[in-house]
Formats: C-alpha cells, structure tokens, sequence
C-alpha cells in the first residue's frame, strides 16, 4: 500500500471514530436522565454525614448456606435496574441536593473485611448510595439513610436475596420465575408532601438529655451485640407488665442506663430515648423513600430508687401519648411546612447547611440513645427452608455512643446493640433485667471488646 494510501486510510478510520462518538453523544443527549427530589427526612444526612457519622444502617440476612460471592453479584446485577430508588447518585445543586439516576454497573459485592457501617464514598463505589457484602453465610445490605429508611432496605434485601436463591437453586427458579415478588413495592411517593398539613408547632425535644460517655473503642472500630429471645416468652411477660414488646424493650434499655450508669440516683437530666415510628400503616403508604418520625420515651429521676415498675410506667405512658395519628402528622408538617417556605426555598444549599447543622446538634443532644423497631420480617414461603435470621442495627451519631434495634424472624427476635464506647456495663445489665424476667437470652458479639 502507497504512503498516500496509508494516510487516506487513517483518516477514514479517524472520521468514522468521530461519527460514532458524535452519534453517541447525540443518543445520549437526547435520553433524558431522571432525576428526582430529597424527601424531607433526607435532606438532613447528606449535610451531617462524613466518616465519624456515617448515617448508614444494616440489615442482614443469614442464610442456611454458605454465600457464593459470583451469584450474589450478578443477583445484584440483575435486581438493580428494577429499583429507580437505588439505582441514583447524590448531586448537589444551589439550593438544594438533589437525586440523579445513576446507569453505572452495580456495585462490587465484596467479602466483609472492614467494620460495619463505614461512610460511603461515592467515587469509590461507582457512585451508588449502599453496598452490598457477604461473610460465610451473611448476606449484607448498608444503606445511606438519604435513600430510605428500614423498610425501603428491607424492601430491596429480601428481593435480592430471592434472586440469589433462584440463581443458586436452578428448580426453584423454574418453579416460582424470575419477576419480583408480589409484596415488593416499588413506590417512590414523598408521603411527606402527600400527607402534611400546614404547622408552625414545633414538635420534637431540644432540651439536654443524659448523655453516655466514656472511653471510646480505638478509631474505626465498632461493636456489635446481639441477644436472641423466642417471642413467645416475651409475650407471656409483657403480658404480665400490660405493655407492648416494644414498650418493654425499651424501658429495660431505659432501666440498664439508669441503674448502670446513674446508680439509682436523681439527675438533672433525663433518660430520654429516640423511637422512630414508621409512618406507613398511619398513612396507608407504600413508599420506599423515607417515612418515618422519631418520638421520645422519656424517664427523669428527680428521687433516690425508682422501681423497673416505675421506669417502665413512665416509658409506656410517654410512648403512648405521642403515637397517635395526630401527632404523628403533627410532628412531620412541622417540618414539611418549614420546607416549603419560600424564603426557605431560596436560601442557598450552605445557607440552608448551616441551620440544618445547628437544629440537627441540638435535637441530637436531646437524646441518651435511639432503639429502633423493624419489626417482624416474613419471606415468601419457597424461600423459608433457606433463610435462618435477619439482623440490623445503626451507626453512631452525635452524643450517642450506644443504639439498640429491634427485629424478628419466626419466632425469634434479636435486639442487636451497636456501639463505640469500651464499656459494656449497659448491655450487660439489659440482658441480665430481661433474664431475671424468665426470658432466655442467647448473646452473640462481634469480639471487639476481647481483642
């Protein structure tokens, strides 16, 4: 071939490179890329979250079998593109951040070999809000809770952990198909917005609560706890108390801080616990972004030696008086009518941080610890003989050391402490108030206290 040749042939090749970039640049321009709005919750975690408060929450599931970490990536690969609510990255515009479809591969499914809840870093995580690992038989989903709260994570696990089973089991994938499941929601509804009405009352505490302090695990590492009851002995004493299991829960959580830390004696500041309350069964939503108020049970020791009788009185009746449909609703539109001020709309996003920050700091430190509820998890009958328990807990957060969280499967509930003091004086008597109330109790730990 002639020189002349030659270079006729490259420019070819050089031209018909730049067609076809011009082609997918011009098929790219005209996708339009979706985009979505922060619910009100959300727009709090992305202005206070960084790597010593990371926002992010697990729940996990164990399997019967040991995970194969191929077909959990592509499980992950193949149910991704079906939820819009986590197939997003986080952008930031002037006044407010705000949700764009991502389209990146999924992420990397990797073997856990870090601590729990670590922050999420975007850019290294193909830009997506959660990250999926696995150890042994533990399936692992952590969530930045700008993209949903427990249910919308718990939503999106068991969907993937059906997929897995059918990639793994092939006659089970042939019996029950590959669509997703039937009690699978997909809602992307702001049932904030939705549900709201107008409100200029405040709702939530801001007066110091007792805080638990003391030395701190070394930087990065993080506890975990885990104690097992069978429900049925729980009911029988709950019963006996007249409370709810959740009631009761948390008031023994209230009773350990007060006896292990406070020794029984008078303070001036309360014990006040942050429960979050999942807003859906109040407003007939099926939404998979948040949804979810937190409500304050609160016990103040102003004498010397309360009974537990006493404690828990005083939690079930604080408990009780807020969780009702009208000050539920109360408690959101206080905040959804701050929202849709204009002068709040048009301050710009590091104005808007700034405030965030400070009402954040104070509502915070309004509260000992937060115990949240996920309730009773079920799956699909095919899927039972292959799952054996679920697990969630919560990272730390400003002023609060030491979360507890509550899940069951079958008939076995786990409350799982999280935590990042040395000290384990309040675990320890939680555990020992709810055996000398004849309930069996299995504990399991993550060993971070007996390295």
């Amino acid at each position: 071939m002639k020189k002349k040749d030659q270079v006729t042939a490259a420019e070819e090749q050089k031209e018909a490179v730049q067609v076809k970039g011009k082609k997918r640049r011009a098929r790219e321009a005209q996708r339009e890329i979706r985009w979505d709005r922060l619910d009100n919750t959300a727009h709090l975690f992305p202005v206070i979250a960084g790597e010593s408060m990371s926002n992010v929450y697990r729940i996990s599931v164990t399997l019967t079998e040991l995970v194969d970490r191929e077909l959990l990536q592509q499980a992950l690969d193949m149910v991704l593109p079906k939820f819009d609510g986590f197939n997003l990255r986080l952008r930031q515009g002037v006044f407010w951040y705000y949700f764009e479809e991502n389209g990146k591969p999924a992420p990397r499914v990797r073997e856990e070999s870090a601590f729990p809840c670590r922050y999420i870093r975007q850019n290294k995580n193909h830009s997506y809000m959660f990250r999926v690992t696995y150890y042994k038989y533990r399936i692992n989903l952590e969530v930045f809770h700008v993209l949903t709260d427990g249910m919308g994570g718990i939503n999106f696990l068991k969907e993937l952990t059906y997929q897995y089973l059918r990639l793994a089991h092939p006659k089970l994938r042939e019996k029950v198909g590959d669509s997703l499941s039937s009690d699978t929601s997909l809602n992307r509804e702001d049932s904030f917005l939705k549900n709201y009405k107008h409100s200029s009352q405040k709702g939530y505490q801001t007066k110091r609560a007792y805080l638990l302090k003391g030395e701190k695990l070394p930087p990065g590492e993080f506890g975990v706890m885990h104690g097992y009851m069978k429900i049925p002995e729980l009911k029988k004493v709950c019963h006996a108390y007249g409370v709810s299991i959740n009631e009761y829960l948390v008031a023994v959580y209230v009773w350990s801080v007060y006896t292990e830390c406070m020794h029984g004696m008078p303070s001036e500041r309360p014990v006040r616990v942050a429960v979050p309350v999942n807003l859906r069964p109040y407003f007939n939503s099926i939404t998979t972004k948040n949804f979810f108020v937190m409500v304050s049970a609160e016990f103040h020791p102003t004498k010397e030696i309360y009974t537990f009788e006493e404690v828990l009185k005083s939690v079930s009746e604080s408990l009780r008086s807020q969780i009702s449909r009208e000050n539920l609703e109360k408690l959101f539109s206080y905040n959804v009518s701050n929202e849709k001020l204009l002068a709040a709309r048009i301050v710009p996003l590091f104005l808007k941080n700034l405030a965030m920050r400070y009402v954040y700091t104070t509502s915070a430190l309004a509260n000992t610890a937060t115990v949240t509820n996920i309730g009773n998890i079920s799956v699909s009958e095919e899927y039972r003989p292959y799952v054996e328990m679920f697990h969630a807990f919560l990272a730390m957060s400003k002023g609060q050391h030491l979360k507890g969280t509550i899940c069951s499967y079958g008939d076995t509930l786990v409350f799982s402490f999280s935590y990042d003091l040395t000290d384990t004086s309040v675990q320890r008597g939680f555990f020992r108030k709810i055996a000398a109330d004849g309930i069996a109790v299995e504990i399991e730990t993550n060993g971070v206290n007996y390295e």
